[in-house]
């Protein structure tokens, strides 16, 4: 069964830190580190995680992008194993849109990032993906990216005035 790994939140070093690269995909706690990733993403409704999320500093994270209370206009997605991820090439074009984090309770910010993205990974068999990914499902694979580098989106925030509390965010954006 898979089992929920607890989250770290913003102030816990391994957030801060650069992950590893994973050597062996088919290791028995790799797997079953993606499979309880993929529980807790699922359960926290979130739509993406990263590995350091959950205190393990690997060059792993999923991206779980589904309609939920946190984020009801997302793109549904099967849940998808990213490891070693590289970003190849990125459009010129920045959107600003707002997220959040499992690992920063309570807060959004409105984050600029690359509209679309090239980018390469292996997934949880050990095959090699490329893919063009845009919009809602780029701005996804960044943010768990950045996660990879010990970045959080509170960095990317370009001023304070672009961040609000869930629950501004749940009244004024969602249910506006």
């Amino acid at each position: 069964m898979n089992e929920l790994a607890p989250i770290i939140q913003l102030g816990n070093p391994t957030l801060r830190q650069k992950a590893a690269w994973v050597e062996n995909i088919l290791d028995e706690h790799i797997q079953k580190l993606i499979e309880d990733l993929i529980a807790t993403v699922t359960k926290a409704n979130g739509v993406g995680i990263a590995a350091p999320q959950v205190a393990q500093s690997y060059r792993l994270f999923i991206v779980a992008s589904r309609p939920n209370a946190r984020y009801p206009n997302a793109p549904e997605m099967e849940p998808t194993a990213m490891i070693n991820p590289q970003i190849i090439a990125h459009s010129s074009e920045l959107v600003k849109d707002w997220e959040g984090c499992l690992s920063v309770p309570g807060i959004r910010g409105l984050v600029p990032r690359y509209k679309s993205i090239e980018v390469e990974y292996t997934d949880y068999q050990g095959n090699l993906q490329r893919r063009e990914l845009t919009d809602f499902i780029a701005r996804i694979f960044q943010h768990e990216f950045d996660h990879l580098e010990g970045i959080v989106f509170v960095d990317r925030i370009e001023n304070t005035l672009d961040m609000i509390t869930e629950q501004e965010y749940q009244q004024r954006i969602v249910n506006k």
